[in-house]
Formats: structure tokens, C-alpha cells, sequence
């Protein structure tokens, strides 16, 4: 498979889960701000690198899921960013899986210019290298936050989130290819 089959894949697996995860909660998450998405983006990347420098997991979920759980919660934010935070759950699964697909899309359209611009040398990285950037990511974002979303010369908080789900997605992708070379 070619870059773009391989990101749209891992997509798919995202939004299978997401889809499930809708069925389950409902749109619970949009009481959530922005900041609190970034927090959350921020513990399941930590939690990777966690799990990157011991080697196991105590809790069952492994590095897979959690950078599945990041693009999620990274659509999520751009979600937020674009409606706003609700009092109450406010969105009905259509609405919500319309909105992922548009993100989704935004994402990997991205990831295609970048791709293109950068030779692909994302394949040459480190996939603990996707954990320090998406962390670095967002220490950008919060300092954005912090200045209520204004920036004089960098990218929006949008910019930041769409870098760490396309980065949690060639992290999915590394981690598939290595598993599937262990399986042969």
C-alpha cells in the first residue's frame, strides 16, 4: 500500500472507534473546551512515552490504541474549535461522524502537501520521535491557550492539532508495518 491507502486506513480504524464510542456516550464530549481536549490529547501522549521508555503497560491499552485515542481527541478539538463548547450534548451521531469525516479529510489532505514537500522522510523517523513532537505540539498549543488563541508569527491552535493527529497517524502506520514484519 501506497502513503495515502495506508493513512486512510488507520483513519478508518479511528473512526470505527470513534463511531462505537458515539453509540456508547453520545457527543458527551462536547462540554468539553478546547483546553481540556488539549489536556487530554496531553495524557494519552504521555502515556505513550511512558510506555515507549519502561517497555510495558500495567493497564492493557498499548502505544496502538493511545495514538488512536490522540487523533480522535485531536478531531475532537478541531471539532470545538470550530462550534465551541456546549452546556449540554448538543449533536446527534450524523452530525457528529460528518463533522469527523470533514476533519478527517482536512487531515489527510494535509498530510498529502507535507508528504509531498517532505519526501516521505517521516518513514525514516523514529516512532518515539512522533511522541516528542506531538508532545512538543502541544506544549505549542497550551501556550497558545494561554495567550486566548493569539499568535504574532505561528500557526493556531487548528495547525497543532491537525500535526499531532497526522503524526499519531504514521505512528499507527510504523507500528502496523512492524507488527505485520514480525508476523511473517
Amino acid at each position: 500500500m501506497n502513503t495515502q491507502q495506508q493513512f486512510k486506513q488507520a483513519m478508518a480504524e479511528c473512526r470505527d472507534i470513534f463511531s462505537k464510542k458515539l453509540h456508547d456516550y453520545g457527543a458527551a464530549w462536547r462540554i468539553m473546551r478546547p483546553s481540556s481536549v488539549t489536556d487530554q490529547i496531553f495524557i494519552k501522549a504521555n502515556r505513550i512515552r511512558s510506555l515507549e521508555i519502561k517497555g510495558t503497560s500495567m493497564v492493557g491499552e498499548g502505544i496502538y490504541q493511545e495514538f488512536q485515542a490522540i487523533v480522535n481527541y485531536g478531531i475532537v478539538g478541531l471539532i470545538q474549535l470550530e462550534l465551541g463548547y456546549a452546556e449540554t450534548e448538543d449533536m446527534n451521531a450524523n452530525a457528529a461522524m460528518s463533522l469527523y469525516d470533514k476533519y478527517a479529510q482536512t487531515a489527510l489532505e494535509l498530510m498529502l502537501r507535507k508528504n509531498h514537500d517532505y519526501d516521505e522522510a517521516w518513514r525514516s523517523m523514529r516512532t518515539s520521535s512522533y511522541t516528542d513532537l506531538i508532545l512538543m505540539k502541544l506544549n505549542r498549543t497550551k501556550q497558545i491557550e494561554e495567550h486566548d488563541g493569539q499568535t504574532l508569527i505561528s500557526e493556531g491552535i487548528d495547525a497543532n492539532y491537525l500535526d499531532m493527529i497526522n503524526y499519531s497517524v504514521f505512528g499507527l502506520i510504523k507500528l502496523s508495518e512492524a507488527q505485520h514484519e514480525t508476523e511473517e
